[in-house]
C-alpha cells in the first residue's frame, strides 16, 4: 500500500501539468508521453470514452495498444476486429478467462455469474440455464412482466397523460425492470415503480457502483486503492453503495428462506401450486448444495449479478430504442402497424396486446428494431479479458500473459468494414431477411449479449420482456422526447444517458381523437 501511495503522489501532478498541455494539442491518435503514458490524451476524452474508443480504433485497423504510466502497469489492448473477438471469446476461450484485475475491479459481484471462474462458474451457469429453460420459465416471465404494466407502468403513463407530467424514461425503466427482475428472482417485489415514484436506494446505489466500476478501468489501480482507503471520491459513494445493496439482497433471501422453511411438504418441486416457477426457491437449492458453508454469500453473489444484468442491461436498451424511434417516425410507424395487425389485447380495454410467447415471435419488425438499438448501442459497451499465457492474436498483434485486454463492442457498431458504409443509420431493416423472417448475425458480431460460452444465460429473456414492454407501450401511448433534451453517455459501465430521456406520454386513443377533429 506504500508503494501504491508513492505512485499515486508522483502521478497525480504530473498528469495534471500534462491535461492542460494536451488541451492544446489534440492527436489523432494518442501521444505516448514519459512516465504518464497516454493517459493525458485518455483523461482528456473520458467524457466521452466510447466514442473515442471508436474513434482511435478505426484509425488503427480495429486494434490498438494502450500505453498506461510506466510504473502503474496500465498498459492494455483494445480491438473490435470480430476476428480476435471470435478468438479470445470462443476459440480459445480456456485462455482468456477475467483474470486477477477483474476480480479486483468488480469485486462487489463475489462468485456471481458474471464473474465467476471455473467450477463455481460451470455449476452457476448450468443452474441458471435449467432454471431459464424450465418448462414453466416463459409462463412465469410473461405474467411478471404483464402484472408489472398493469398494476406499474400503465398507471404512471395514464396519470403522466392526463395531467401532463414529463417523465424520465431511462428512470421509468430502470424501476420496471428493477421490480419485474426481483420479483422473479427473489420473489420481492421493491414497487419502485409507482405514480409518485418513490426514492430507493438501491436504485441510486446502483449508480454509484456503476460509475465507480466505470474509472476502476480508468484510473491507475494506486490511485483507486488510494481513494478507497482513505475514502473519498467515487470509491465513498461506492463503499456506501456496497453496504446497503447487502442489506437488501440479504434482507430479501432471508425472507425466502423463512417462506420455503414453512411449505408444508419438503420435497415439493421448483412450480408452485398456481403453476408458476418458483425460481428463487431453485436458486437457493443451488447454493446449498454448492456452498453448505456459506450458501447466502453464493446466493447473494448470484442473485446480484442476474439482478444486474436483467435491470440494467434492458432499461438502456429500451431507453435508447425509444431514442431512436423519435427520430425514426417512420421505424416506429411500421412497429404499432404490425403490432395492430398481428395482436389483440387479452380483453377489450387491455393495453397489454399480447396474450402469449407465439404472440410476440409475430413482432418481427420490433425485433429487427430492438437487435438495431443493441447494435448501436450494446448496454454493456465492452468486455475486459486477461490470458494465463503469451499469445498471438488474429490480427498479429502479440499478448503477453496476464496482460489487460479491452474488447470494445460500441466501437463495433461504427466499423464500415464490418457493418458497411450505413453502419451508423437505424436500420430495423437490417435484421429481416428477403422471406421477412429474422435474420441472425454471429455473436461475434454482434456482441449485444456477449459471445462464445459466456453467452449471456438471460438472453431470450432479456429480448422477450423488451419486446412486451416495448409493444404494451407503442401500442398504447406516442412518446415525445422533450425539445432540446440533452443526449449524453453517462460515465458507467452500462451504455445509459447521463441525464436520462425526459419524455412527454400521450394516450393512442387521445391521439387519434385530436387527429380525428
Amino acid at each position: 500500500m506504500a508503494i501504491n501511495l508513492v505512485i499515486a503522489i508522483v502521478l497525480l501532478p504530473l498528469l495534471s501539468f500534462l491535461l492542460y498541455f494536451c488541451k492544446c494539442r489534440r492527436n489523432a491518435l494518442l501521444t505516448d508521453w514519459p512516465l504518464v503514458g497516454m493517459m493525458p490524451g485518455l483523461f482528456m476524452n473520458v467524457h466521452d470514452i466510447h466514442n473515442f474508443a471508436a474513434y482511435v480504433l478505426q484509425r488503427s485497423n480495429l486494434t490498438f495498444q494502450f500505453k498506461g504510466p510506466s510504473l502503474a502497469n496500465l498498459n492494455l489492448l483494445c480491438t473490435c476486429d470480430p476476428a480476435n473477438i471470435n478468438y479470445i471469446l470462443s476459440k480459445n476461450f480456456t485462455n482468456y478467462p477475467k483474470g486477477p484485475e477483474f476480480a479486483k475491479i468488480f469485486d462487489i459481484l463475489g462468485d456471481g455469474i458474471f464473474s465467476a471462474e471455473g467450477h463455481i462458474w460451470e455449476v452457476s451457469r448450468s443452474t441458471t440455464m435449467t432454471i431459464f429453460t424450465h418448462a414453466k420459465f416463459h409462463h412465469t416471465v410473461l405474467e411478471a412482466a404483464r402484472q408489472k404494466l398493469e398494476i406499474g407502468l400503465v398507471p404512471l403513463f395514464d396519470h403522466a397523460s392526463k395531467h401532463g407530467i414529463e417523465l424520465d424514461l431511462l428512470d421509468i425503466f430502470q424501476r420496471l425492470n428493477f421490480d419485474n427482475i426481483c420479483s422473479l428472482l427473489l420473489d420481492h417485489d421493491p414497487q419502485t415503480l409507482s405514480v409518485d415514484l418513490p426514492y430507493h436506494f438501491f436504485h441510486r446505489g446502483l449508480m454509484d457502483v456503476q460509475e465507480a466500476l466505470m474509472y476502476r478501468h480508468i484510473l491507475p489501480e494506486s490511485i483507486w486503492k488510494l481513494q478507497s482507503l482513505m475514502g473519498f471520491g467515487k470509491e465513498k459513494k461506492y463503499s456506501k453503495a456496497w453496504k446497503k445493496i447487502d442489506e437488501f439482497m440479504y434482507r430479501c433471501i432471508s425472507l425466502k428462506r423463512q417462506q420455503v422453511a414453512s411449505k408444508v411438504s419438503e420435497h415439493m418441486s421448483v412450480a408452485d401450486e398456481d403453476d408458476k416457477l418458483d425460481i428463487a426457491a431453485a436458486f437457493l437449492k443451488f447454493a446449498d448444495k454448492e456452498k453448505p458453508e456459506n450458501p447466502d454469500k453464493l446466493m447473494r453473489d448470484t442473485m446480484l449479478s442476474l439482478i444486474l444484468g436483467g435491470r440494467d442491461s434492458s432499461s438502456a436498451g429500451l431507453a435508447w430504442f425509444f431514442w431512436l424511434l423519435s427520430k425514426n417516425p417512420l421505424a416506429e410507424s411500421k412497429i404499432l402497424e404490425e403490432i395492430n395487425k398481428n395482436l389483440q389485447p387479452k380483453e377489450v380495454k387491455s393495453l397489454v396486446p399480447f396474450n402469449n410467447r407465439e404472440d410476440l415471435q409475430k413482432l418481427v419488425y420490433l425485433h429487427g428494431a430492438l437487435c438495431e438499438a443493441l447494435r448501436l448501442y450494446p448496454s454493456i459497451p465492452f468486455n475486459h479479458k486477461s490470458p494465463t499465457q503469451p499469445d498471438i492474436l488474429p490480427s498479429g498483434h502479440r499478448v503477453e500473459k496476464d496482460s489487460k485486454i479491452v474488447l470494445s463492442f460500441y466501437a463495433m457498431a461504427r466499423m464500415e468494414s464490418i457493418w458497411g458504409k450505413d453502419c451508423l443509420e437505424f436500420k430495423p431493416e437490417r435484421w429481416l431477411n428477403k422471406q421477412g423472417g429474422i435474420l441472425s448475425e454471429p455473436s461475434y458480431k454482434f456482441t449485444a449479449f456477449n459471445s462464445g460460452p459466456r453467452l449471456c444465460v438471460g438472453k431470450d429473456m432479456a429480448l422477450t420482456q423488451m419486446k412486451i414492454f416495448a409493444a404494451t407501450i407503442i401500442h398504447g401511448y406516442s412518446i415525445k422526447v422533450v425539445e432540446d433534451h440533452p443526449i449524453v453517455q453517462s460515465d458507467s459501465i452500462i451504455l445509459d444517458m447521463k441525464y436520462g430521456l425526459k419524455v412527454t406520454v400521450a394516450k393512442r386513443s387521445a391521439c387519434l381523437a385530436a387527429s380525428a377533429e
